[in-house]
C-alpha cells in the first residue's frame, strides 16, 4: 500500500477512534506512533517486509513493553484500513510475579502525601488524592464524580459502551460534601479548575509532582494511576478475592487485575526466605 494513501487515512482513523470513545491520551499516542512509523519509512511503499523491518528497529531501541504499545497502534490502523496482511505479531513477554520496588507507592508514602497537603492547607489536593486512592477511580472518570453522585453515594461511569458504578465510602462522602459546600460547588464535577472545568490528567499530574518534593516522596512513584494500584493492593488484602477486585476496577480480564496486585520484589524475597528451605 502506498504511503500517501495511508497518510490520508489517518484523519479518518482518528474519527473512528472518536466513535469508539477512545480517550484523548490514547488517540494522541496512536497518532504519534503511526506517524513515526510512516515518517521512518520515507517514500517507500508499506509492505509486510517493511513493517517487520520496523519491528526489528523498535526491538533494538525500545523496551519490549514499549515495542508492543507501538505495534498495537499500527496494527489497529491496518485493521481499520482492511490491510490485515500488514499486521505483525507483538513480542511475547513473560509476566513478572512482582513489580519494581522503585515504582511501588507504599501506604506510608501515601499518608505522607496527604499529611503534607493538609499541613499546607491544600484541601483540594489532599481530598483529590484520597478520592482516587479511596475509590480506585481512573483520572478519566473523575468528571463523573459530581455533587449529585456524592449525595447518592455512588458515581455511575459510562465510557466506551460500558457502564459501571463506583461506590463512595461514608467518610469520603462526608468529606466531599463538606468540600463542595465550602467551595460553593452546587452541581457538576467536584474537582474543577478556577474556570469551573473538570481537572484533567495534566492538571492533576502537575499538582502531585509539586507535592512530592515537599513531602519527601520519590516523584517516580507518584502519579494518578499508581494511586489506583495502591487501592487495588489494599482492597485485595481484605479477602483475597481477585474476581471482586476486577469488578470494582472495571477490568474485563482478571489477567489485567493481576498486574495491579503485584507486590515488590522485596516482598517476594521476604516470603521466599520465610519458607526456611535454605539453611
Amino acid at each position: 500500500m502506498e504511503k500517501t494513501i495511508m497518510w490520508k487515512k489517518i484523519e479518518a482513523y482518528m474519527k473512528y477512534l472518536d466513535e469508539k470513545e477512545r480517550s484523548v491520551l490514547t488517540k494522541k499516542q496512536y497518532r504519534r506512533d503511526i506517524e513515526r512509523f510512516l515518517k521512518r519509512k520515507g517514500r517507500e511503499v508499506v509492505t509486510k517486509e517493511s513493517v517487520i523491518e520496523y519491528k526489528e528497529y523498535l526491538k533494538e531501541n525500545y523496551r519490549s513493553s514499549s515495542v508492543n504499545v507501538k505495534l498495537a497502534a499500527i496494527n489497529s490502523f491496518f485493521d481499520f484500513l482492511g490491510e490485515e496482511k500488514l499486521k505483525v505479531s507483538q513480542l511475547k513477554i513473560q509476566r513478572k510475579a512482582y513489580c519494581s520496588g522503585e515504582k511501588e507507592l507504599s501506604k506510608q508514602e501515601y499518608i505522607k502525601l496527604i499529611d503534607t497537603a493538609e499541613k499546607e492547607q491544600n484541601k483540594k489536593l489532599s481530598l483529590l488524592i484520597q478520592t482516587i486512592c479511596g475509590t480506585g477511580i481512573r483520572v478519566s472518570e473523575l468528571k463523573y464524580l459530581t455533587v449529585q453522585s456524592v449525595r447518592c453515594g455512588e458515581a455511575v461511569i459510562r465510557l466506551k459502551g460500558k457502564t459501571r458504578t463506583i461506590l463512595i465510602g461514608g467518610k469520603l462522602k462526608k468529606r466531599l460534601t463538606q468540600y463542595a459546600k465550602k467551595e460553593r460547588i452546587k452541581e457538576g464535577a467536584i474537582f474543577v479548575t478556577r474556570n469551573g472545568k473538570p481537572l484533567d490528567r495534566s492538571n492533576i499530574w502537575k499538582m502531585m509532582k509539586a507535592l512530592c518534593e515537599r513531602a519527601g516522596v520519590d516523584g517516580k512513584k507518584v502519579f494518578p494511576h499508581n494511586l489506583r494500584h495502591l487501592f487495588a493492593r489494599c482492597f485485595y488484602e481484605l479477602d483475597k478475592d481477585i474476581a471482586k477486585l476486577a469488578d470494582v476496577l472495571g477490568h474485563s480480564s482478571i489477567n489485567t487485575t493481576r498486574i495491579y496486585i503485584a507486590t515488590s520484589g522485596w516482598e517476594h524475597r521476604r516470603k521466599i526466605d520465610a519458607l526456611g528451605l535454605v539453611q
